[in-house]
């Protein structure tokens, strides 16, 4: 998974389907770990598309989005959120509810 930018977010949001954004903080601990989580779950759903950004870039869209912490997982299907995650628990649990969307 590989970082994007705020214009690669905005294309994104264009796109038909689902979408995956993760978003974290690069001093995040917790973030780390989510961050490994969703790279086995990527390799697991090749169908769908994973971005990731560090938040501190895009605070008008977190303030759009009602972003309350890091790691977040939102889960667009076209433009709408379909889903906000912020407790990963594990891998099982991310790739379910990520797969249930979909």
């Amino acid at each position: 998974m590989q970082d994007c930018s705020k214009k690669d977010i905005e294309e994104m949001l264009g796109e038909e389907g689902i979408n995956v954004l993760y978003l974290y903080t690069p001093m995040c601990g917790t973030c780390q770990v989510a961050g490994r989580m969703l790279t086995i779950v990527q390799e697991l759903t090749p169908h769908m598309t994973f971005r990731k950004i560090d938040l501190n870039y895009i605070p008008d869209l977190a303030e759009k989005w009602s972003v309350e912490s890091v790691p977040c997982l939102l889960i667009f299907r076209g433009s709408n959120i379909e889903q906000k995650i912020y407790a990963f628990h594990s891998v099982p649990y991310l790739y379910e509810t990520i797969r249930s969307i979909s």
